[in-house]
């Protein structure tokens, strides 16, 4: 959802995510459209089934991906009512509520920032202090220089923005031993950090690199992110366990709230990031036995919910059995349809000798079951791919392998298209801002959308990057020396 600036109205954007034919991610936005007041869960959920069934793809839903707002709870779960009438979801609609891992990760480290207010408070001050004119960034210069630091720029943050200030702290934290010099030489600045403050900044950064990492990772959209989910949670989760540990009682505590938020949105088995991570080949059930004990603590609940996924595993392959073997059912009902009307034909109904006695040999010569593809899969060795880890891509790998697992990889097409962060929907928003400008805010709701929708679609369709603008950046100031 987005309120605009110039009208009296708030959006809601729907983005599309699926693996095309050449198996690659593809995105669109599907709907750009106004919703009433007074926006509760069900007319959220009435517009976005609106949306999908005028582009006649009600049955064709997998998950939904949200932001934490409380009325979405509500809103998905009218909407899975609603499109289990129709449809049966996978998994009995398990996974078809996905929460925005970026989210989550941004409601941890606001615990984290909201305990050192002060200090980011002092930072940003020092550093707007220092760029209000000539004169105070030559005599910032001057020190830096007589402390002889290679660093040549402060970061100013957007406030709105947590890996902005995290990267405003983490710069002007190389730049602690020139604030003391400075406050010497400028009589009027008062917002110079001390010693101890910095050092809570230091700590705070180590642990923030993480979250920057993990959120940098889980973000994108020119590629998969859902089987890359589960590493970066474990390692989010590590880095608490060890803030829990630390010696200094400011990090204990916030590393304690910070495991709250980790609790209370992860501290449950998330099956839709242990399924991607299976299907994942470089990982397959290696990375769920290694990671869950770590995650789930004692270890019977680990191993509790590591039965939990490849159940899940093999209930979910069986769904895609039965829906894509239809046709080979159909066939062979056909051929026995034949033969049963080929026999009443020959007006023979009697059983002969010869039958029977086949029968019988066919019961003790039968061949034993072929093991399932999703068997082979996983007894077969992880992939190791050559050199950079980076570079690799599970949907390649899957779309070389569609012939020897042909409906396990429809199945792992449709998990791997599954966003795990709305990001890459509100960036949408920013398009929405420079549509209803303030010369262009008595748009109606059909122009806007065809607007933001056929803008999006003829990028796509023409091979035209957008342009990456954000509407909110940091403002660089660069040290002359």
């Amino acid at each position: 959802m987005w309120k605009s600036a110039h009208q009296v109205a708030e959006y809601m954007v729907i983005t599309g995510h699926f693996i095309d034919s050449g198996w690659n991610l593809q995105k669109r936005v599907l709907s750009f459209v106004k919703v009433p007041a007074p926006r509760r869960g069900i007319d959220v959920a009435d517009a976005i089934f609106k949306c999908l069934k005028s582009w006649g793809i009600e049955n064709k839903v997998f998950s939904v991906s949200v932001d934490n707002a409380s009325y979405n709870d509500s809103c998905l779960r009218a909407l899975k009512d609603t499109l289990s009438l129709s449809s049966s979801l996978p998994l009995g609609g398990d996974l078809f509520h996905v929460r925005c891992c970026a989210h989550i990760l941004n409601l941890m480290v606001q615990d984290g920032l909201g305990r050192i207010r002060d200090i980011i408070h002092n930072v940003r001050e020092s550093v707007k202090y220092i760029n209000y004119n000539d004169s105070r960034l030559k005599a910032f210069c001057d020190v830096v220089e007589q402390k002889r630091l290679k660093e040549r720029k402060l970061i100013l943050d957007c406030p709105t923005r947590w890996n902005s200030t995290y990267r405003m702290l983490s710069i002007a934290l190389k730049f602690k031993v020139v604030f003391p010099d400075y406050k010497e030489r400028e009589p009027h600045y008062n917002y110079a950090p001390s010693e101890e403050d910095w050092n809570k900044v230091e700590k705070i950064c180590k642990l923030l690199e993480v979250f920057n990492l993990a959120t940098h990772i889980i973000s994108g959209s020119e590629y998969p992110t859902a089987n890359l989910y589960l590493p970066e949670v474990w390692r989010v989760k590590q880095v608490i366990d060890n803030a829990i540990e630390d010696g200094d009682f400011f990090i204990r505590e916030m590393a304690a709230s910070m495991k709250e938020k980790f609790d209370k949105y992860w501290g449950e088995c998330n099956m839709l990031m242990a399924i991607a991570s299976v299907l994942d080949p470089r990982c397959k059930l290696y990375v769920v036995n290694y990671c869950f004990p770590l995650i789930y603590k004692p270890d019977y609940v680990a191993s509790e919910n590591i039965d939990k996924v490849v159940s899940a595993l093999r209930s979910m392959y069986d769904e895609y059995v039965s829906m894509y073997k239809g046709d080979t059912m159909g066939n062979n009902k056909v051929d026995n349809a034949s033969n049963n009307s080929s026999a009443d034909a020959s007006g023979s109904s009697i059983v002969t000798g010869f039958d029977q006695i086949m029968s019988i040999v066919r019961e003790k010569q039968a061949v034993p079951p072929m093991k399932s593809e999703l068997e082979a899969y996983l007894e077969d060795g992880v992939y190791i791919p050559d050199g950079n880890s980076n570079s690799f891509s599970a949907l390649e790998w899957w779309k070389n392998n569609s012939m020897k697992y042909k409906i396990l990889s429809k199945m792992a097409a449709d998990i791997l298209a599954i966003p795990i962060s709305t990001i890459a929907s509100e960036s949408t928003f920013s398009a929405g801002g420079r549509v209803i400008d303030e010369y262009r805010s008595k748009l109606n709701e059909e122009s806007i959308e065809v607007l933001i929708c056929g803008g999006d679609w003829l990028r796509n369709k023409y091979g035209l990057r957008k342009k990456p603008k954000v509407l909110e950046q940091d403002e660089e100031i660069i040290l002359k020396i």
